[in-house]
């Protein structure tokens, strides 16, 4: 199994690549899809967090108020820590899960986007940041998520910056083209991938 730790900053367009990716025949990880899927309706983990912070954070469909939850939590370490004793384990069960159901000679991606920011590098076989300049990124998030430019500096700026994600790849997918340029770097990079001695020697 080779293990791909793919990053990049809000609105470099790392989604794009994992999708491309999973096309061509990886197994994707994405640990905040997996956050959400643990607190679905019906589950356990929706269930405790009804149990401690009350069915206020419940959505008229019985579904989580991500939001409401959030004003609670994020004013109250304490709280934070209670919500995710609740979530995280249930994360790395799932996770464990796919990596254990994963086939022999897998490439799995694993999209992490504060890969740099927690220092996880050293954890993949292989580092790939997803690249495009702070203007680019900006510029999406404005014009493609309708964000105000305020808000949009200001979650570039609660991440790493381009320099340090830069620092901990392995490889680079320059990403402020058109999407047929995107498509033609993952075919180039999946094709290195399958050539790396972890995957061939599987």
């Amino acid at each position: 199994m080779l293990k791909i730790g793919l990053t990049g900053g809000i609105g470099s367009g790392k989604s794009e690549v994992s999708r491309r990716l999973a096309d061509h025949g990886a197994v994707v990880i994405d640990a905040d899809k997996i956050a959400r899927e643990v607190v679905e309706p019906g589950t356990s983990g929706l269930a405790l967090i009804v149990d401690t912070f009350g069915s206020g954070v419940l959505r008229d469909d019985g579904s989580l108020n991500r939001e409401k939850l959030g004003q609670i939590v994020f004013a109250d370490q304490e709280k934070l820590g209670r919500l995710n004793a609740i979530v995280h384990p249930r994360v790395g069960e799932r996770v464990a899960e796919l990596q254990r159901d994963a086939p022999a000679g897998a490439i799995v991606v694993y999209d992490v986007p504060l890969l740099a920011e927690n220092d996880l590098a050293p954890m993949y076989d292989v580092v790939i940041v997803v690249d495009a300049s702070d203007e680019v990124r900006l510029s999406r998030l404005v014009e493609l998520r309708g964000m105000s430019e305020q808000d949009a500096k200001a979650r570039i700026r609660a991440q790493a910056s381009r320099e340090d994600r830069l620092k901990i790849a392995d490889i680079v997918i320059p990403n402020e083209g058109p999407l047929d340029d995107l498509d033609a770097r993952v075919a180039e990079v999946w094709t290195k991938l399958r050539e790396h001695p972890t995957t061939e020697n599987a």
